[in-house]
Parts: structure tokens; sequence; C-alpha cells
């Protein structure tokens, strides 16, 4: 079965850094684009990056350019979202989601994920 769990959220203060980790089982990162999500209280869905099967990322939200960093450990089955500088309108819960359509481009868009995580809030206040 497959499965996506997110973890790493926490409370940090403004200026702070985090590390989520994406699990994934049930499938090989090879077959699949990932793709980091985050919701903010009240607000809708935004795609903040995605990694297609063979590695290449595109697509960040423009407001964290320069500031996180996704990456992918195959062996692991695992994708991190590196999240520094953090600031307030950081505060989110986020998650990552799976896309196994054969011939589709890697997107940050809600509407075209198969499998969703349950979410992990990050929190960044003082």
């Amino acid at each position: 079965q497959l499965q996506l769990v997110e973890s790493g959220g926490d409370l940090v203060q403004p200026g702070g850094s985090l590390r989520l980790s994406c699990a994934t089982s049930g499938f090989t990162l090879s077959s699949a684009h990932i793709a980091w999500f985050r919701q903010a209280p009240g607000k809708e869905r935004e795609g903040v990056v995605c990694v297609s099967r063979t590695g290449v990322i595109s697509n960040y939200l423009a407001s964290v350019k320069g500031r996180f960093t996704v990456s992918r450990d195959n062996v692991k089955n695992t994708v991190y979202l590196q999240m520094d500088s953090l600031t307030p309108e950081d505060t989110a819960v986020y998650y990552c989601a799976a896309d196994q359509r054969p011939y589709s481009r890697c997107s940050a868009q809600p509407g075209v994920m198969d499998y969703w995580g349950k979410g992990t809030l990050v929190t960044v206040s003082s």
C-alpha cells in the first residue's frame, strides 16, 4: 500500500531552520513525482516545490526560493525539505504528495496528486 508520512514539524523562532521528511513506502521514488505543499490557517493549500521521478526539481514557490531546498534519498525512499530563514508567514501544515501518472510533468498542483500524507505542523513564532 502506497503511503507518505511527513515528520519534522515543530515550533521554531523566526530566522530558524527545520528539515521536514517525507517517508514513502509501497512504491519507489523513481516511479512518481513528489511535491511539497503547505496550508496556512484560513488559506488554500499551495504548492511549495516538486521533484520529479528523475530527480529534477521545479516549481519552487516564489516566496521560498533561496530559503527552501528539496532533496531526496532514493535508498531511504525519503524526500526532504530543508527550510532556512523561516518567517511567521511560513507557518502552515506541510504536506507531501505523490503523482504517479506515467506521462505527467512535475507540478506542485494539488489537483494532480494521487496520494497525500497527513501533514506536519510548522509554527514560526517568537
